[in-house]
């Protein structure tokens, strides 16, 4: 069993590394399709909740097939861990966007009013009254998605990632103890997402305690 977690342990980097750079890129791009989303314009805001719409119904395994095998295979060359990152970064950057978008709309009126009264900019008033309080609301929907791209990152190896997925299946092909190698598997992804949880928590209840005071 030993042999076997250790040799499991070669797809935990290549796991972290999708998973890290897909949530980066997503939460980075989620902002602008966010604002984008919330346009005054209509025809702007509904062709960026179409667009969302259709991102985040098609699953991440067609995505990634579409990247590595549509546009990496004919216009780009992508490596199969930047087809990953591509697919996967786009996917949550629609997931993020309505995180965000929700989040903004859960901050009461009366606080963007009151900033508009003490005659701050719009930077002062996003970053020092809204952005505080969005981020109270972001950071458990976000550490949740988080976890569930953690397990998504598996489809990955369908397209050639080393990542625990693809590893398990090449320990099991060699070794044919499937039960071990997948419940080794299992608890890989365990021992993963339990910090996340655990980080988003403490974040989440420093938030409610500076906001507070």
């Amino acid at each position: 069993m030993f042999d076997v977690f250790k040799a499991m342990l070669d797809g935990v980097p290549w796991t972290i590394a999708v998973t890290l750079l897909s949530f980066t890129i997503g939460c980075l791009l989620g902002f602008p399709i966010c604002w984008l989303r919330m346009s005054p314009f209509r025809v702007i805001s509904f062709a960026t909740a179409s667009l969302v719409l259709i991102i985040r119904s098609i699953p991440p395994i067609v995505w990634l097939f579409f990247v590595f095998f549509g546009a990496g295979g004919g216009l780009l060359n992508l490596s199969p861990i930047a087809a990953a990152v591509t697919g996967l970064g786009i996917i949550t950057a629609a997931q993020m966007s309505e995180v965000y978008r929700g989040a903004l709309s859960a901050v009461p009126v009366g606080q963007y009013e009151a900033a508009h009264v003490l005659n701050l900019n719009a930077r002062q008033r996003f970053v020092d009254i809204i952005l505080p309080q969005m981020l109270r609301i972001v950071v458990p929907s976000a550490a949740t998605y988080a976890i569930s791209l953690l397990k998504d990152s598996a489809v990955a190896s369908t397209i050639g990632v080393t990542d625990i997925s693809a590893v398990a299946y090449q320990v099991t092909q060699q070794t044919f103890k499937g039960i071990e190698v997948y419940t080794t598997a299992a608890l890989l992804y365990l021992l993963l997402s339990v910090p996340v949880a655990l980080f988003s928590r403490w974040l989440g209840a420093t938030l409610n305690t500076r906001i507070s005071k």
